[in-house]
């Protein structure tokens, strides 16, 4: 398996480890139920290196990143970022990404780590109609840490200094930590406020033990996956994947028709005209957790209505939660469902998304 360049302190910590898309990853520390408080009520600090980087320079990387992405690149300002997704040629999802707007001609491409060899070659497959355009992966270069709560950005300001303190949600700057080049970015996947920042991988201990000695509580996968999950934030392989459009995944606000022309733009025009499909929320009505793969039936419990893509216990609302996607007569809100969790047919009600919200 691959290691971040933060492998060592994890261990060090004494984070359970496991595989994940290849890395060997912390999934927890002190437990996932204490890292998710933390980041609710504190601050918690993930190592997400494991994701892809890719850049896009050259005189035409705008037309490139306008033709394979869904969403509309000239909404972006220079230090601005957006959510995005790229589409397979019938609208299927290859994959959601975050688009950085880092000059006029250059742009950097965020994708998930499960996805980082498929990403590539899909980029590389549409480069060659670009090719005053340098494609570059800076992946293995590039390490990134996540800082998420209501304390993340005094403990963001106190490690990197105050000319991060104007940037609003989904803008970036640039600074300097140990006399190293770092990008922080006011995004993040967990429904709280924060910043996430790119460094290079020599200075990444460095940033992670400064942000861990103001306060940041180290957090793993197992607390990012419910934390994700109650701020109704997708995940490929779950919600996203290629065998559904963005309309049955909660993510077609990301495809702008009216742009021009891009990659998958017919046929997702056609499938947002017959989506019967919708992603929703699910709130158990007893003590109990649905996963991914339970089937969602209708109150009556006689015909089977969608499937739930991702399920947990939330420590946050204290009841089980999930994200199904379902019939759209099934989808309105208030909507009395059942869930079939191993044989168990079990009382559910449809609820508007997000699960939690804390207005950032």
């Amino acid at each position: 398996m691959k290691q971040t360049p933060l492998y060592d302190v994890h261990v060090a910590a004494g984070a359970t480890m496991v595989d994940f898309a290849g890395w060997n990853m912390p999934v927890s520390y002190a437990g996932t139920v204490s890292e998710v408080q933390a980041v609710r009520t504190k601050a918690g600090l993930f190592d997400v290196s494991h994701m892809g980087e890719f850049r896009i320079v050259g005189p035409h990387a705008f037309e490139m990143v306008q033709s394979i992405t869904s969403n509309d690149v000239s909404r972006l300002q220079v230090g601005e970022a957006q959510y995005s997704l790229l589409l397979t040629d019938d609208a299927g999802i290859v994959d959601d990404i975050i688009v950085y707007r880092q000059a006029d001609d250059g742009f950097l491409i965020v994708v998930n780590a499960g996805c980082l060899d498929k990403d590539w070659a899909w980029f590389e497959g549409h480069a060659g109609n670009y090719p005053d355009c340098a494609l570059v992966n800076e992946s293995e270069l590039t390490s990134l840490s996540a800082l998420q709560g209501p304390e993340a950005i005094r403990i963001g300001l106190a490690v990197l200094g105050s000319e991060f303190s104007e940037l609003h949600r989904f803008q970036f700057a640039l600074g300097r930590f140990h006399n190293s080049a770092i990008t922080v970015s006011r995004t993040g996947y967990t429904g709280a406020d924060g910043c996430e920042i790119f460094c290079d991988d020599r200075i990444a201990v460095q940033l992670w033990n400064a942000l861990a000695a103001e306060g940041a509580v180290p957090a793993g996968l197992g607390a990012r996956d419910v934390l994700r999950l109650e701020a109704a934030y997708p995940l490929y392989g779950h919600e996203l994947d290629a065998e559904h459009s963005p309309w049955e995944s909660g993510t077609g606000w990301a495809v702008k028709l009216g742009k021009g022309d891009f990659n998958g733009r017919s046929a997702a025009e056609q499938k947002r005209k017959g989506n019967r499909n919708k992603l929703v929320g699910i709130t158990m009505n007893t003590r109990a957790i649905p996963r991914e793969h339970c089937t969602v039936l209708n109150a009556g419990a006689d015909s089977e209505v969608g499937t739930v893509t991702s399920g947990t216990f939330s420590p946050t609302l204290q009841q089980g939660i999930a994200m199904a996607r379902l019939s759209i007569e099934n989808s309105t809100p208030g909507t009395e469902v059942v869930v079939d969790i191993r044989g168990r047919k079990l009382s559910a009600t449809v609820v508007k998304l997000p699960f939690y919200r804390n207005g950032v």
